[in-house]
């Protein structure tokens, strides 16, 4: 495995990151604890040290799962990155969305940010996770309604009490980065990004590159999409996000695969994965410290891992680069 530091704090963690969002079953069609802890343990044999969670995943079940997975772990060799400012059980701030929790109920979400909120959100985090502390903590989503600075301020306080190691942020544009460091230093930004979704190259990367923040990306198989599996006309659940995203219309999949189909030879030479060969990809590129990626059970678990073993010349790069250049997604 490789490591990196976030950012310039002390947190140092794998290149490979465990995503465990689909851990927590929310919108992702319901989940299968002993299966996600087992591929969490997985992944650790493998030197994915690093695991990223959030409380809305599962409302609080992601962050009870990764905490039970870390209970036989030793937690100075772990390092759990998790995030606050989003609010299923309180209708304050900035709406984010409706939504269902995993018995189906209806809830409405909240991206709020506020002060008394974070103490309290860390509290009920550092609970579920059965730790005192949490390495990286990172604000979901913006939320307009609160000051950038209050919000900093809080999380500056938990840092000052030993809860918290370093702070990051997700989903942050580079004004709000900036904003941000006016009150605190961050050390990084997780964000959407992958072979299909490549807009952060504009001006967060350059803006991270320069000022020493890490890039913590989500999504880069573009939820499964880029692995290969996905057919044309494939069937998604309604509780599935997959099943509204443009991306997975059958027009999109059939031109999806085309590309990956061309790069297939490439990955049998390495005897990888199209999945594995996409995340090297991903990790060589400029200013990218960490691809995050989730896995249900054991198996997609080493999978995901093994990926590190794959190495790309700068002629493959290109040349999967090149292929990429021709596909044309509306």
């Amino acid at each position: 495995m490789e490591y990196q530091k976030v950012g310039s704090s002390e947190v140092r963690v794998s290149r490979i990151t465990f995503g465990s969002w689909a851990a927590g079953g929310w919108m992702w069609g319901g989940t299968e604890q002993n299966d996600a802890v087992g591929a969490i343990h997985a992944a650790y044999d493998l030197g994915v040290t690093s695991i990223d969670t959030a409380p809305v995943y599962g409302m609080g079940l992601s962050e009870q799962i990764v905490g039970e997975a870390i209970k036989s772990l030793p937690r100075d060799k772990v390092q759990v990155l998790s995030k606050f400012g989003m609010r299923w059980d309180l209708a304050k701030g900035d709406f984010a969305m409706k939504t269902k929790d995993n018995s189906g109920h209806d809830l409405d979400v909240y991206k709020y940010a506020s002060r008394d909120s974070i103490i309290k959100e860390c509290e009920d985090s550092l609970r579920r996770l059965g730790t005192d502390y949490i390495d990286l903590y990172q604000q979901h989503w913006p939320d307009v309604t609160t000051p950038i600075a209050e919000t900093m301020e809080a999380v500056q306080r938990l840092i000052e009490q030993g809860k918290v190691r370093a702070a990051g942020v997700s989903n942050y544009s580079v004004a709000q980065m900036q904003e941000a460091e006016q009150t605190l230093a961050l050390a990084s930004n997780q964000v959407p990004y992958s072979m299909l979704r490549r807009d952060i190259e504009k001006d967060i990367v350059p803006y991270c590159q320069e000022h020493n923040k890490a890039i913590l990306v989500y999504s880069p198989l573009q939820l499964g999409l880029l692995t290969g599996k996905i057919k044309p006309g494939q069937h998604f659940d309604a509780s599935d996000l997959r099943s509204t995203n443009r991306l997975f219309k059958p027009e999109a999949v059939t031109k999806v695969n085309g590309f990956l189909h061309k790069i297939r030879p490439l990955a049998e030479t390495k005897n990888a994965t199209l999945g594995q060969l996409v995340l090297r990809w991903t990790l060589a590129q400029p200013g990218i410290t960490v691809a995050l990626v989730g896995a249900r059970n054991p198996e997609q678990a080493v999978q995901n891992a093994k990926a590190i073993d794959v190495h790309l010349s700068f002629e493959e790069i290109d040349f999967i680069n090149k292929q990429l250049a021709q596909v044309q997604l509306s």
